[in-house]
């Protein structure tokens, strides 16, 4: 590169630098607080995505309803990790270094998630993970060491993945199982694991586990493995998508056992993919239950459908609790520095949320109850409680 071409080149540099340095100083004068909304709004989980923002956007209009957080408004700043890592953590770059966003909410995956978590941590800008279970969103795999400023909202797969092994067990009454597994996913994985530990404990057997991708199109050959097996139930820790098209070709192979799953099953497009017949005897653990009697609940099922047109799913309502436990900590802060929101969502106990009283624990993980969902001719029923 000639010397000429050189000084261009750093001159462009300067002035982008200078473009962003004044950038951030318009943001920083906003009379706005700006909260940075991250989900997948494109990609295989949109539905997740869009349920999240519309959760978090709900909760913001009621907060500026009610006369905004420390006599400002806020402001969703909405952003799309497209189902993907790699984009999860260039959107959070975006958020913190050009939006400059003073906090995060948002996103179901948790491999996405824990592609945020570690941006948030470099940032240090507090970061609250909607429907993320793995437990490495909030604890560093290699340290064993708590990241300090990524929290969630849910509870984590541990929990969950004993959950559904012990309704196996227990209320299904069935103890040889088959477990379909994700290998590309970090929370199919992890809740595979869960399951099948709590499962060994509580004296069933796991006959045989079998993998398959994202994106993944024809399931026949692996469900043919299933079905010679003959196991009383298939654990799928999967994700709507696959889950849809796995337990509707499962059938039309004539594999007629009970299929459980997690909470990635709770979307309205698992129906249309599967079809409501097919996911007859079907079950899955959730964090809520649309079909809650309880006045909160009802209350909230009843503005959201008016806002937008639809009953809401769990990451609807995980979105909500979660936003509002971030605005409640900007409250308790009386500040929007990321230090002082970031010991404030630490010290959140018991939170009157819609999906349960929360409290943060000392990994940053909620303490919540969980849900079994049963599937009935294409709709979802409210199964049983599980506390922790």
């Amino acid at each position: 590169m000639s010397k000429g071409n050189l000084k261009l080149v750093v001159l462009a540099m300067v002035a982008l630098l200078m473009t962003g340095v004044l950038a951030g100083c318009g943001n920083s004068a906003s009379k706005d607080i700006k909260i940075g909304v991250l989900n997948e709004m494109t990609g295989g989980n949109a539905t997740f995505g869009t349920s999240s923002a519309n959760g978090a956007k709900m909760a913001i209009k009621e907060a500026n309803a009610k006369g905004g957080v420390l006599g400002k408004q806020l402001q969703a700043v909405i952003a799309d990790n497209k189902s993907e890592p790699s984009e999860s953590a260039n959107a959070m770059t975006k958020l913190a270094t050009q939006d400059r966003v003073v906090a995060v909410t948002g996103i179901f995956s948790s491999s996405n998630a824990i592609a945020t978590s570690s941006v948030a941590e470099a940032s240090k800008l507090p970061y609250m993970a909607i429907g993320a279970t793995n437990p490495k969103v909030t604890v560093d795999e290699k340290t064993g060491k708590v990241k300090n400023y990524t929290f969630r909202v849910c509870f984590i797969d541990p929990f969950q993945g004993t959950v559904g092994a012990n309704f196996v067990l227990n209320t299904l009454k069935l103890n040889k199982a088959v477990m379909l597994v994700d290998s590309s996913s970090d929370y199919s994985k992890g809740l595979a694991s869960f399951f099948k530990d709590a499962f060994a404990k509580g004296g069933g057997s796991v006959l045989a586990e079998e993998a398959y991708l994202q994106k993944d199109q024809d399931f026949k050959t692996i469900l043919t493995k299933v079905k010679a097996l003959n196991p009383e139930v298939i654990y799928l820790p999967g994700y709507y998508e696959e889950v849809g098209k796995i337990v509707k070709q499962a059938r039309e192979l004539g594999i007629t056992a009970p299929i459980v799953g997690g909470d990635g099953w709770d979307s309205p497009k698992l129906v249309e993919i599967a079809g409501p017949a097919s996911l007859n005897n079907t079950y899955f653990t959730n964090h809520y239950a649309v079909d809650d009697t309880s006045a909160t609940s009802q209350a909230f099922v009843a503005a959201y459908k008016q806002e937008y047109g639809q009953a809401p799913d769990a990451m609807a309502v995980l979105s909500y609790d979660g936003t509002n436990i971030l605005i409640d900590a900007i409250k308790r802060a009386n500040s929007v520095e990321p230090e002082k929101i970031r010991e404030a969502l630490a010290a959140t106990k018991d939170y009157p949320a819609i999906t349960g009283a929360t409290t943060l624990n000392e990994s940053h993980d909620a303490v919540k109850n969980a849900v079994i969902i049963e599937m009935k001719d294409g709709k979802q029923m409210f199964k049983a409680t599980v506390k922790p």
